[in-house]
């Protein structure tokens, strides 16, 4: 019985975070067309310059604490010692809060010197606008992984859903005014806008917090089982923080190498400054905009696996654990497969879609991009889902590893290819291709090594990859048949989902159980 618990609070994690974070991630789709309108590509790629310095700071002070919290809550609540999960909960956000308030600080300060290094200084406004969201994410995140702990996963994806809408809201209009002075006031309107919505779902979170640490205090619980020390709860959150953060920086310290590299590589072939923001804009914020919608199931995945296999593992219930690693890798294939298919065969039209008043020029170039670019979702999906299964078993140095070796294959083709000038921004798309490759084969393996499973090739690729095939050979014919329009793109893409789901369960790439563990995930 504890083993279906296990699999329908996974099912109902990936099911709650994942419909919730392809919904903001459209909303994010969606937001880019105003704001190309508003700021224009040069401004966007402006935007995007502030965004990787950002992430990458955000993900050092923010990325490892939530997971460990998460972990180490669901650990003691599976040991019947919820009063020490709340302790664990309240120092964590102490830290987090301490962590927040220095790098805004520092983020404020440097703003000079981060807009020399990125090689654009009308990126220093927009620098200083998103500085306070930093705090406020530390803040944040603190709760949200002490209900991730309690495996409850709708405060985490309400919150992101209300920082998407809080975004849309604010920041086009501050957009609009910053545009009326200068195109990096217009860039930094939106980024403030950021900070706007990240204070409004903080006060969400909050209050959800309030609600279930009331329903937390009518437990029952063993009132034997001692409480860690101050000291002790940190030295474990040391422990487990500071590998996830190593691992979970390295992709964004890519994307930091991607706005300084980029551009400038993009320069020294002969761009101007104007065409090298140009081509950074819509490969950053149009091409990896959409490559995010689909991924947000493999974040969804790889969050709610963690404090399940992490309760597991207190129980020493070793074959939840394999049944739960292999459900997240075949789910991971389920989803990454048809999504980089399916995305790659209709870049121009989702594109058009979306971006259409950017021009022919831009939409063909970023289109070739998304064609490249879109053999990355699968495999991020199973690096995500494989790195939350190794948190959950206490093995977070992995990940961080192997990662960190993708990223330093990634930063020297970058710089190699993207200095070819018959190559240029193209290299970026094919550097991400290697890194992901290079971290995703040691994963599965390490994963099958301390999950205590076997690679099952039949079902994690031939299932799904025959299904695959099946809609993307569908989708091809009907594409050259049916006239290029916004409605085609509709049109294309609901007979792409039928005939994958269709082909999936022919295949038997899907089975009964699923399709039930999916309803009542979708009820929950």
């Amino acid at each position: 019985m504890a083993n279906v618990n296990h699999k329908k609070s996974v099912l109902n994690g990936i099911t709650v975070l994942g419909i919730t974070g392809i919904i903001c991630k459209l909303i994010g789709v969606l937001f880019r067309i105003p704001l190309a309108w508003l700021i224009g590509d040069e401004g966007l790629g402006i935007y995007q310059m502030v965004f990787p310095t950002y992430a990458m700071l955000l993900t050092i002070s923010s990325a490892g604490l939530p997971v460990a919290i998460s972990r180490m809550i669901s650990f003691s609540l599976a040991e019947n010692n919820p009063r020490n999960a709340h302790k664990i909960f309240k120092i964590a956000l102490y830290l987090l809060a301490i962590i927040g308030f220095i790098t805004t600080v520092l983020m404020i300060a440097g703003s000079n010197w981060l807009a020399l290094r990125v090689g654009d200084e009308k990126t220093k406004f927009g620098f200083i606008a998103i500085a306070p969201s930093l705090f406020l994410v530390c803040v944040m995140s603190a709760f949200r992984g002490y209900t991730q702990g309690h495996s409850d996963m709708q405060p985490t994806a309400i919150s992101q859903l209300v920082e998407q809408v809080g975004k849309v809201g604010f920041a086009l209009p501050l957009a609009y005014l910053g545009a009326r002075i200068d195109i990096g006031f217009a860039a930094a309107g939106a980024l403030l806008g950021t900070s706007i919505a990240e204070f409004f779902a903080l006060i969400y979170i909050y209050f959800k917090y309030k609600k279930v640490k009331k329903n937390f205090k009518t437990i029952n619980q063993d009132l034997s089982r001692p409480i860690e020390s101050a000291r002790v709860i940190i030295r474990r959150l040391a422990a487990l923080a500071v590998p996830i953060t190593l691992g979970a920086c390295v992709i964004p310290f890519a994307g930091f190498v991607d706005s300084a590299m980029l551009v400038n590589r993009l320069r020294s072939i002969g761009f101007t400054l104007e065409q090298a923001r140009s081509a950074f804009g819509l490969y950053s914020g149009l091409v990896i905009t959409l490559i995010n919608v689909p991924t947000a199931l493999a974040v969804a995945i790889s969050m709610s696996l963690v404090p399940a296999i992490s309760s597991a593992m207190a129980l020493n219930n070793y074959d939840s654990i394999a049944r739960q690693s292999n459900l997240g890798i075949r789910y991971a294939f389920i989803i990454g497969l048809p999504s980089s298919l399916g995305m790659s065969l209709l870049a121009k039209e989702l594109l058009y879609f979306f971006y259409s008043s950017l021009g022919a020029d831009n939409i063909n170039l970023a289109a070739s991009l998304l064609e490249i670019s879109s053999f990355t979702i699968v495999l991020f999906t199973v690096v995500q889902a494989t790195s939350g299964i190794l948190q959950g078993l206490n093995k977070s140095k992995i990940p961080m590893y192997t990662l960190a070796i993708g990223v330093v294959l990634k930063i020297i083709i970058n710089y190699t290819l993207v200095g070819v000038p018959q190559v240029n921004i193209f290299g970026a798309p094919i550097a991400s291709l290697v890194c992901y490759t290079v971290s995703t084969i040691p994963n599965l393996y390490y994963v099958s090594k301390y999950g205590r499973l076997k690679f099952d090739l039949e079902n994690y690729i031939l299932r799904p990859g025959a299904a695959t095939l099946v809609m993307g050979i569908v989708v091809y014919i009907l594409k050259k048949l049916l006239p290029f329009s916004r409605l085609s793109t509709i049109v294309l893409l609901l007979i792409g989902v039928i005939v994958y789901a269709f082909a999936a369960i022919v295949f038997k790439a899907l089975n009964k159980n699923d399709l039930k563990m999916l309803k009542r995930g979708a009820k929950a």
